[in-house]
């Protein structure tokens, strides 16, 4: 007997989330130094002088368990955002929160949706619990709100939103969005994912929506303009009852001291997300710039990514730019298979990417 046997049929059948190459696995594949990672959305800054002083300080105390209800850093963000405490739900990433989302509140009889394209988590966390995954079609790239207001049915109990959405970096609108939460019904949680936020030029008060829709998740990370991404910590702002019911589910000390520490420094750091967004922006020109030049096309993006139509296979290109020392990410599994997705690095990297992909297309 093999323990798949023992298993249910629901987790045999995913396929694990893949994530970005890691630079040391591709010193030992083709033994090359001096490479460059755009793949996995991280701020090339890195984290701000004044996190990693507090860092330092905190590892004299990493002897002992952090606080468990992580209420330093659940204090910063309930004045950040002007809510209380009782609102907040930590995890070891945003991924952590939308897998307790799904786990705390979604039977194996009930419907998730999300748009086509969107992050790769949602259907495989679907999966995991058993559930059926509605897929609405995109428009441009992006979410479709009509589409998915079509397919709501009685068994829709969740659904999916990323804005900026990840990995096309398509943008929703603050008033279509508000449009299409507020025709939803009350018995089903929407999840707005706000990964990037912090690097659009939108409308980000996405916040004071939460009191007037009740079923309204938002989830927010400190790993891509915060530059914490080795530290995973993220969190989920919602309605008392709601978060109050993920806290039951969530693992004690889920987000490590060290983490706790970074991220409520972090989240003071406005000069920091300023000179983010700064080079972000300046990058961004950059590539698009060096795309049009190449002749390929893109789509336009708010994150700190931007996906590029390389006109053959994204996975043969991929390889030929690993052979060159560049790493990117093929998004075939999102079903772009002539796409790649590339993260803004610091000027230099951007150069090298772009010297690169000029001898590959």
């Amino acid at each position: 007997m093999s323990f798949c046997d023992l298993a249910l049929d629901c987790v045999t059948k995913l396929q694990p989330y893949v994530p970005g190459k890691p630079i040391e696995e591709l010193e030992r594949e083709l033994g090359i130094t001096n490479i460059v990672k755009l793949a996995s959305n991280e701020n090339p800054l890195g984290p701000s002088d004044k996190v990693l002083s507090a860092i330092a300080e905190a590892s004299k105390e990493i002897t002992r368990y952090p606080d468990g209800n992580g209420f330093t850093l659940k204090s910063a963000l309930a004045e950040k955002y002007q809510l209380s405490i009782e609102q907040i739900t930590l995890g070891n990433g945003s991924n952590d929160v939308l897998e307790l989302i799904a786990r705390a509140f979604v039977s194996p009889d009930e419907e998730v949706m999300f748009s086509q394209y969107a992050f790769a988590v949602y259907p495989l966390v679907t999966q995991a619990i058993g559930a059926k995954a509605v897929i609405a079609a995109a428009r441009d790239y992006g979410h479709d709100l009509h589409a998915m207001s079509t397919l709501i049915s009685d068994k829709t109990k969740l659904i999916f939103i990323a804005n900026p959405n990840n990995p096309t970096g398509t943008h929703l609108p603050a008033d279509e969005l508000e449009a299409f939460i507020a025709q939803v019904s009350d018995k089903t949680l929407i999840v707005l994912d706000e990964a990037y936020v912090e690097y659009g030029d939108q409308d980000t008060n996405s916040i004071s929506l939460l009191a007037k829709y009740p079923n309204l998740i938002i989830t927010r990370t400190f790993s891509k303009a915060y530059g914490l991404a080795g530290l995973r910590v993220g969190y989920a702002l919602s309605d008392p009852k709601i978060a109050d019911i993920l806290n039951r589910i969530r693992q004690p000390f889920n987000v490590n001291s060290l983490a706790l520490v970074a991220a409520t420094v972090a989240l003071s750091d406005d000069a920091y997300i300023e000179k983010t967004k700064h080079h972000n922006d300046a990058g961004m020109k950059q590539l698009t710039a060096g795309f049009d030049t190449l002749g390929l096309s893109t789509i336009p993006s708010k994150g700190n990514f931007i996906t590029v139509d390389v006109k053959r296979s994204g996975e043969e290109v991929f390889a030929d730019l690993l052979r060159l020392g560049v790493i990117v990410r093929p998004v075939s599994n999102y079903g772009l298979p002539k796409h790649i997705r590339v993260s803004i690095g610091l000027e230099s990297e951007n150069q090298r990417l772009l010297d690169a992909l000029g001898q590959c297309v």
